[in-house]
């Protein structure tokens, strides 16, 4: 109280709300037969696809969430997307139409062993 003065209870729950909401976040991935299949719950209620067809190339890399994407989530930069909840790592997947997505992973070489596995089959 001595920083930031007098607190009140509708802030409180508001501030708490959008930390419950922050934590709750979780990015699902797979690797299927047809693509590769993500979600970030709960703001996405059914999995996005890559198709195989749309991939061109793939690698897994660390990157800087602050100053390539400006922080963590769903976030849109000039030609790309990232999700990501946290960590430094993840899956580059660059798209034939020019557009890239990075899929953040902190098992980002399984993930591309697993892409290399079911993408060769």
């Amino acid at each position: 109280m001595l920083v930031f003065g007098p607190v009140s209870w509708p802030g409180l729950v508001i501030v708490g709300a959008v930390a419950a909401f922050v934590y709750s976040l979780r990015l699902e991935t797979e690797v299927r037969s047809d693509g590769i299949y993500f979600k970030m719950w709960p703001l996405h209620r059914s999995f996005r696809r890559i198709t195989w067809s749309e991939i061109d190339q793939y690698e897994a890399r660390t990157y800087r969430h602050l100053r390539e994407f400006g922080g963590w989530g769903i976030r849109w930069a000039p030609g790309k997307r990232a999700y990501n909840v946290s960590g430094n790592r993840g899956v580059w997947i660059q798209r034939t139409n020019a557009s890239g997505v990075l899929v953040g992973s902190q098992h980002a070489d399984d993930f591309v062993t697993a892409i290399d596995e079911v993408s060769t089959n």
